[in-house]
C-alpha cells in the first residue's frame, strides 16, 4: 500500500523565470565535455589523449582505484581538449562532436531476462554506472555492494526545477527498462517517490515493477534523501541506492536500443532569460549553446549549472554538469544599493518577516547571488530547523564537522545526509555559514577515516 507522507518544514523560493511546457531543439552544439570534478572523491585516469576519435560510450577515463568504473563519451568525435589544473588535476575531457553521432554498440536486451551480475557489467561497460549513486556520501556506488534499497524521485521541489512530466513525456518504454535494471540489482521493487496529488495522466503512473509513495510539503520534499529518511533511514553500515529520474531514462536506453544516448530535456530558466523553456540537448554540452541569444543581461549576471541552492557558478565557455538537469541564470548581485538595510524591501525575500513583502506569500522574486553581508560567528538560531524536515540538529551536527568529532557525526546523523539536503539552511543562514561546503569536508573526513 502506497504511503503518503506530509511534510511541513521546509521553504519554496518563488522566483521569477519559471520554463515554459515548450521544448525546443538547441541550436547545433560542436563541444561537449565531461568532468571528473562532478563526481564526489573521484581520482580519474585517463584513457584517451588529444587528437583520438571516439565513438559515443567509448571510454574517456577510469575511477583509478575501481578500474571497473568507466566515464565515457556522450558523443561521437575528437578529443579536442584535456584540460587540467593546479597539480596536473584533470578537469575536463571535452569532446569535438560529429556532424552524425556514431554510437558504441553494447547491444539490446531485456533486463528482466538478465542475471544481476549480467546488468552490472553492461552499465558498467557503456559508462552509466556512474548515475548510480549511493548514500551514505552521495558517492557513486559501489558495484559489489548489495543494497537494501533504491530510490527514484519523480519530482523536483527546488526552485524553478524541472517537470519531469515534460522532460520525459516520450521515455516510457526507457523508464521502464530502468526500472526493471534496478529491480534486479537490488532484487526488490524499486521505490518511486511522487508528489500528492500527481495526475493519473503523469507518465510515472505508468511504471510497473515499482512501491509508489508519495510526499506533500514544500522544498525539500523531492529530494531523494529527504524521503530515505522518512520512509527507510540509514543507519551505520546501511547502503541505499538512488538515481536521479531523468538518469534513469539513460539508463533503460543502454537496454533498449543498446546503445549510450546521452540526450535530455533540460530547463533553461531564472529571471535573466528571455524565454525560459526546454530544451533538448546531450548531457556535458557546452553553456554557450545552450543559452545564446537568450539573456537579457550579458554583464550583470550569474549562470548557475543547475539550481540556485545547489548549482555551481559557470560561464558560458563552461559545459553542462554530468548530474544536472537545468540552466538557471539569475543577476549577480554586484551592483551597490543605497540603504539597502534601511529600505521598505516589498521586493525582498525574506523568511523572518523582515520585509513587509511576506504580506504577499505568493510573490515571485528576482533574487541575485549577493550575502548582502559576511560571515559571523556561527550561532544557534533556530533557523536551520524550521527549514529541515529531518529528525537531527543540524547546527550540532555541523560543529561536530568542524571539530573533525567523528563519533559525534555517526551520531548526530551524519550517514543520512547529503550537501544537497541541507542547502536550505545556508540560504537561510543569518551567520552566512558555508553549509553545503563544510557537509563536503565532513564527508570527506569519513571516508578517509572510516572506509
Amino acid at each position: 500500500m502506497s504511503k503518503v507522507i506530509k511534510l511541513k518544514k521546509g521553504l519554496d523560493i518563488k522566483l521569477k523565470g519559471e520554463a515554459e511546457n515548450v521544448v525546443k531543439n538547441v541550436e547545433k552544439c560542436n563541444l561537449y565535455a565531461v568532468k571528473p570534478t562532478d563526481f564526489r572523491l573521484l581520482t580519474p585516469k585517463l584513457a584517451v589523449k588529444v587528437g583520438d576519435q571516439v565513438k559515443a560510450g567509448d571510454v574517456l577515463f577510469i575511477n583509478k582505484y575501481r578500474p571497473e568504473v568507466k566515464f565515457t563519451a556522450p558523443v561521437s568525435g575528437t578529443i579536442e581538449a584535456v584540460n587540467r589544473g593546479e597539480r596536473r588535476k584533470l578537469l575536463e575531457v571535452v569532446v569535438k562532436a560529429d556532424d552524425q553521432i556514431q554510437y558504441r554498440d553494447f547491444g539490446s536486451a531485456d533486463a528482466n531476462q538478465l542475471s544481476r551480475k549480467e546488468i552490472i557489467e553492461k552499465l558498467l561497460d557503456s559508462g552509466v554506472w556512474p548515475m548510480i549513486k549511493q548514500r551514505p556520501y552521495d558517492i557513486i556506488a559501489n558495484p559489489e555492494d548489495m543494497p537494501k534499497a533504491i530510490f527514484v524521485s519523480g519530482f523536483d521541489s527546488a526552485p524553478l526545477a524541472p517537470d519531469y512530466d515534460v522532460t520525459l513525456a516520450d521515455e516510457l518504454p526507457a523508464l521502464q527498462a530502468g526500472i526493471d535494471c534496478l529491480k534486479k540489482l537490488c532484487e526488490k521493487n524499486v521505490n518511486l517517490n511522487l508528489r500528492e496529488g500527481t495526475p493519473s495522466t503523469s507518465i510515472f503512473t505508468k511504471l510497473k515493477n515499482v512501491d509508489v509513495n508519495y510526499f506533500s510539503g514544500p522544498h525539500p520534499a523531492g529530494n531523494v534523501g529527504i524521503q530515505i529518511h522518512h520512509l527507510n533511514p540509514i543507519n551505520k553500515g546501511d547502503i541505499v541506492w538512488v538515481v536521479n529520474a531523468m538518469d534513469l531514462a539513460i539508463i533503460g536506453r543502454v537496454f533498449t536500443t543498446g546503445k549510450f544516448d546521452a540526450r535530455k530535456v533540460i530547463a533553461i530558466a531564472g529571471s535573466e532569460v528571455e524565454k525560459p523553456a526546454y530544451y533538448k540537448t546531450i548531457m556535458g554540452a557546452q553553456i554557450k549553446c545552450l543559452v545564446k541569444g537568450n539573456l537579457k543581461n550579458q554583464v550583470h549576471q550569474r549562470i548557475i549549472s543547475g539550481n540556485v541552492l545547489t548549482g555551481y557558478k559557470t560561464d558560458e565557455d563552461n559545459y553542462l554538469g554530468y548530474y544536472n538537469n537545468m540552466v538557471t541564470v539569475i543577476p549577480e548581485g554586484d551592483n551597490y544599493e543605497f540603504l539597502g538595510w534601511a529600505m521598505p524591501g516589498f521586493n525582498k525575500f525574506s523568511l523572518s518577516k523582515t520585509f513587509p513583502s511576506f504580506l504577499c506569500p505568493n510573490k515571485k522574486y528576482s533574487l541575485n547571488a549577493n550575502y548582502n553581508g559576511e560571515e559571523r560567528a556561527f550561532v544557534v538560531t533556530g533557523q536551520y530547523e524550521k527549514v529541515l524536515p529531518m529528525d537531527i540538529l543540524p547546527v550540532y551536527l555541523l560543529k561536530a564537522v568542524l571539530a573533525e568529532d567523528l563519533d559525534k557525526m555517526e551520531q548526530l546523523g551524519m550517514y543520512e545526509i547529503a550537501p544537497e539536503d541541507m542547502a536550505l539552511c545556508e540560504f537561510v543562514c543569518t551567520s552566512k555559514t558555508p553549509v553545503q561546503e563544510i557537509l563536503e569536508k565532513g564527508i570527506e573526513l569519513m571516508i578517509r577515516e572510516l572506509n
